[in-house]
């Protein structure tokens, strides 16, 4: 992998995963409570052996541009040719942001052409997924290929609308592709499935430099891989899939783009099943993050008895640094250096880093954004108008969704405090 540079395009705003992104772009956003989404390319990328990466972010960056300073920058010796650069937009050819996947690899060209790279392995930071590049990048070689689309098999209900579709031969070389089709070409001998576009793309350096060049000409173009620069050349060129091939080794592929609230919260609660299709406990394929300096997790207080404190996390994960404090967690991830404290309850929820859950509070499939407290006696979760009437974010599943806002916890107290005179307290 000596002559190949990962380009990672990492500044999607992730919209749909409001109000997570309101202050993050969407692979700075929190997964399985220790780890960002941008932690899984970037670990595929170190396990698959390549150390050169650039990081092209747009929107928000400067939560993912600290994380990848604190936890990937150490990773790599400058003086042996390795590194990670976070590349924020240079505006060295025009004036706009990013009008597309392809805009944003033409725009840093001059970035790009310096490292001299033979192969370009170019990658969505926002997607959750084990996969060896390296394995790529020999397909491609020994195909002679000029370019190579990493290719997942999909329901075609499930990639209407969704997914770039490919058509290939028997050699996989595409004979055509639509991007996010109403209604996608179905595998020859395969009803029900289709191939669909990872998002993933090893290209040979020098040929992408000229079709970027004259993509940036033409004045109907999106700018975009899957809508311009693929179909653009298949004719013309030798263009082929690769089949995913999935270093997770469950039973199923697994690939998530977790990018609505709905689908984020389903891939972090599969993690505390007892046998989750995400393994992030293989020794073989570590996943790397950065880790802060917190203590071991905690819990206390021992109490027998249905009225008891007792400090227990079951089926969960809870991170460094956080105290489980006579409150009961269930099903859920607890992020570094939070607290819940006596007689409260945590179930189906996914906790950022540094919440504080106050005492006799209830939490139930909710998403709480990083360092909100949440007043003692308030209930999340069990009420969905009054949880739109607060102003938080109900998700098309019911799930409750709190952002990182200011005036939360005064709105709240403010509620406890209007029950408490209600109630004569």
């Amino acid at each position: 992998m000596q002559d190949s540079l990962a380009v990672v395009l990492a500044g999607g705003k992730g919209s749909r995963l409001e109000p997570l992104t309101r202050d993050r772009a969407k692979p700075a956003v929190p997964f399985g409570g220790a780890y960002r989404i941008v932690d899984f390319a970037l670990s595929n990328c170190i396990n698959s052996g390549i150390r050169k990466i650039l990081c092209l972010t747009q929107y928000k960056a400067m939560s993912l541009d600290r994380h990848i300073n604190l936890g990937w920058r150490n990773l790599f010796c400058r003086e042996l040719g390795e590194f990670i650069d976070v590349v924020p937009p240079q505006q060295r050819i025009d004036e706009h942001w990013y009008r597309g996947t392809a805009d944003a690899v033409y725009q840093n060209i001059y970035t790009i052409e310096k490292e001299r790279a033979e192969y370009l392995v170019i990658l969505a930071g926002d997607h959750i997924y084990k996969m060896n590049y390296g394995d790529m990048v020999k397909w491609h070689k020994e195909a002679g290929a000029d370019m190579t689309v990493g290719a997942l098999r999909v329901k075609t209900d499930e990639a209407a609308f969704q997914f770039g579709v490919m058509e290939v031969d028997r050699n996989f070389r595409l004979q055509g592709f639509e991007e996010k089709p109403a209604k996608p070409k179905e595998i020859p001998g395969e009803p029900d499935f289709c191939l669909a576009s990872m998002g993933i793309y090893v290209v040979t350096a020098r040929f992408l430099f000229e079709q970027l060049c004259l993509d940036a000409t033409r004045a109907n173009s999106s700018h975009d891989f899957g809508r311009d620069i693929v179909p653009s050349i298949i004719d013309t060129h030798r263009v082929y899939a690769f089949p995913f091939r999935d270093e997770n080794r469950k039973a199923d592929a697994y690939w998530r783009d977790v990018g609505t609230l709905d689908a984020y919260y389903e891939a972090n609660l599969d993690l505390v099943q007892v046998d989750p299709q995400l393994n992030i406990y293989d020794e073989r394929w570590p996943l790397r993050t950065y880790h802060p300096n917190y203590p071991p997790p905690k819990f206390v207080f021992a109490e027998e008895g249905s009225n008891g404190r007792r400090g227990q996390a079951l089926d969960s994960i809870v991170c460094q640094g956080s105290i489980v404090s006579g409150g009961r967690v269930n099903r859920s991830i607890v992020g570094a250096n939070a607290r819940i404290n006596s007689y409260a309850r945590v179930e189906e929820s996914i906790l950022f880093d540094s919440v504080d859950i106050g005492r006799h509070a209830k939490i139930r499939r909710a998403i709480i954004d990083k360092g909100v407290h949440i007043p003692p006696g308030i209930e999340i979760g069990y009420d969905p108008d009054l949880d739109r009437a607060r102003g938080f974010t109900i998700s098309e599943g019911g799930v409750t969704v709190i952002a990182k806002a200011d005036g939360v916890e005064h709105f709240l107290e403010g509620e406890q405090l209007a029950a408490a005179q209600r109630n004569g307290g």
